[in-house]
């Protein structure tokens, strides 16, 4: 270990170096509590104080000959020496790697430290970096119909732990900000693109890639998946999505809206609309034999056949309370008709007497 008396101040006459720079030296010397760094030009860099401490693991690494790069915190002190700190030089390099990976657009594969309600946390060279919710890909975005933030934060958390392909979209060293993307720089250009190619209206076959409580969300193309909400599953009342279809099933569904990246899709759109034949058979006034199949808020569904269903107000009963006692799910009672529209599949009814 070499003395710190012998090794060169900030030679007179030297280029000065400005604060901020990021340099790199030789190692001449380390002691207990500084480390100095042949800079060139008869020029010599010490880390030392808080900046010692900050890197003593680092240091601990180092030995004398080893090259390191370093950042000026001061371009001359009292003793001609450049002050330096190797924790904000690794930093720099790092941010600058940063805006190298943007522009080179590289991918890297990351494990998922943590998750929060607005997305996830990542770890890249010791920097905790966000990877936001709406840039992951379709088959890790959290689906939640309701945006209920305690649903998707437990979505979230199934990834914590999980390796993903990722890319640095921004970085912002002032405010410590790294953000990450799941989606391919082109993915969204793409996509626009081959979205283009879905129209409202047309018919389309795709592959079930996944069914939850509000849908089926079925594979069209390569990036591109359409939702079949509930309502569009069939025409009668739909309680269970996943005894209408299963992941890898083959569907063929109608493309009924395409808006802000999103494809709606129908299963019943192509099946017999059985309003076009009730329209035929029903009218305002007639009574007519029906099946309660459901209690919501504002009364009691009843089907008066496979696919057409009008609505009992509670109001008819004068609260829920004797609606619920009066009506028993699955029994048939009479009705009368109240208000019947087969265009807007819209039927209104009011109760009669019980059907022995």
């Amino acid at each position: 270990m070499t003395n710190a008396e012998e090794v060169a101040p900030y030679a007179e006459g030297a280029v000065f170096l400005k604060e901020e720079d990021i340099v790199e030296g030789v190692v001449v010397a380390i002691e207990k509590t500084a480390l100095y760094v042949d800079l060139g030009e008869s020029r010599t860099g010490i880390i030392y104080g808080i900046e010692f401490m900050n890197a003593r693991d680092v240091i601990k690494r180092i030995n004398i000959g080893d090259s390191i790069s370093a950042k000026v915190v001061l371009r001359e002190n009292e003793e001609g020496y450049v002050e330096l700190s190797l924790k904000e030089a690794r930093q720099a390099l790092m941010w600058n790697d940063a805006e190298a990976a943007i522009k080179e657009k590289r991918v890297m594969d990351l494990v998922v430290k943590d998750a929060n309600k607005g997305g996830l946390i990542i770890e890249w060279q010791g920097m905790a970096g966000f990877l936001p919710a709406s840039q992951l890909k379709e088959e890790n975005y959290p689906r939640i119909e309701d945006g209920d933030k305690d649903k998707i934060l437990r979505e979230l958390k199934k990834l914590i732990g999980k390796r993903i392909s990722v890319s640095i979209i921004s970085a912002i060293p002032k405010e410590g900000k790294l953000i990450f993307s799941e989606k391919d720089s082109g993915e969204k250009e793409t996509k626009e693109i081959v979205m283009g190619n879905y129209i409202v209206g047309e018919e389309v076959e795709g592959t079930v890639t996944g069914v939850v409580d509000f849908g089926i969300f079925v594979k069209l193309s390569d990036g591109v998946e359409g939702l079949v909400h509930k309502s569009e599953i069939d025409w009668g009342l739909v309680e269970d999505t996943r005894s209408h279809a299963k992941v890898g099933d083959k569907v063929h569904a109608k493309i009924i809206e395409v808006k802000d990246g999103k494809i709606s899709l129908s299963l019943k759109a192509l099946k017999e609309n059985p309003w076009k034949e009730a329209a035929k058979k029903y009218k305002k006034g007639d009574e007519v034999d029906g099946v309660v199949i459901k209690f919501n808020k504002h009364g009691a569904l009843v089907s008066i056949e496979e696919g057409v269903a009008g609505l009992v107000h509670v109001s008819d009963f004068g609260d829920e309370e004797n609606l619920r006692k009066t009506l028993t799910l699955g029994k048939i009672y009479k009705f009368t008709i109240t208000l019947f529209d087969p265009n807007e599949e819209r039927m209104t009814l009011t109760y009669g007497d019980k059907k022995e």
